[in-house]
């Protein structure tokens, strides 16, 4: 599956919050620094798995990083912050 950031929402990194945060009409989601670092490798053509290889190669220290990435994209989905395309 590839995910797809929802069009209602805006993904940019915020230096006075000092994160990513997700910026919609209503407001603004300040992410943690796990979800900003996912969030930000959603790009519409990558599919999750080259996702969390990316993350691998980027956090070599950090463990196997599936199982969590894999349940931040069903929170993330819930919360209608991505679609898959």
């Amino acid at each position: 599956a590839v995910p797809v950031l929802n069009p209602h929402f805006r993904l940019q990194w915020e230096p006075a919050q000092n994160c990513h945060v997700l910026l919609y009409p209503e407001g603004m989601i300040k992410l943690n620094g796990s979800a900003g670092e996912i969030m930000a490798c959603v790009d519409g053509e990558r599919c999750i798995a080259a996702i969390i290889e990316l993350l691998q190669v980027r956090f070599p220290d950090a463990g196997e990083l599936a199982d969590d990435t894999l349940e931040f994209f069903s929170i993330a989905h819930d919360k209608r912050w991505i679609r898959f395309a």
